[in-house]
């Protein structure tokens, strides 16, 4: 389930979007007080393997779930490390987006703001059809 959203220009770095986006996640307990900023593990793909994204998640008290980037003339050494990354879930979300919001893939909207309020829109759908189908 998408926790926040970030748009970035088509010639952006999407990888250097990642701490602003942890920062705008806001975790809801049901405990009194302030929410929880941060999310205990972070999951993503191969681009977003680097030693500065490593220490920037851990200094944040993240545990960074990243495959790491291998190199095809290194020979691997020692026993095969099994890391198994939930890649499905983000990739359902887009399958989500893609199914029933056609708008979001195609991307007819120039204007930045009514883009990101129509992603709002879509995230908040997939919530509420997500509580109500399951309790």
């Amino acid at each position: 389930m998408p926790l926040a959203n970030r748009t970035t220009p088509a010639n952006g770095n999407e990888t250097d979007q990642v701490i602003p986006l942890l920062d705008s996640v806001k975790v809801k307990t049901n405990r009194p007080g302030r929410p929880r900023k941060r999310v205990k593990v972070l999951a993503a793909d191969k681009g977003y393997d680097s030693k500065d994204k490593r220490a920037a998640l851990r200094k944040r008290g993240i545990r960074p779930q990243l495959p790491k980037r291998v190199w095809k003339n290194r020979k691997n050494r020692g026993r095969p490390i099994k890391i198994s990354v939930p890649r499905f879930q983000q990739e359902r979300c887009f399958a989500w987006y893609q199914r029933k919001y056609r708008r979001l893939v195609v991307r007819w909207e120039r204007i930045r703001a009514c883009f990101n309020a129509f992603l709002s829109l879509a995230t908040i759908h997939i919530w509420i059809n997500k509580f109500l189908l399951v309790g």
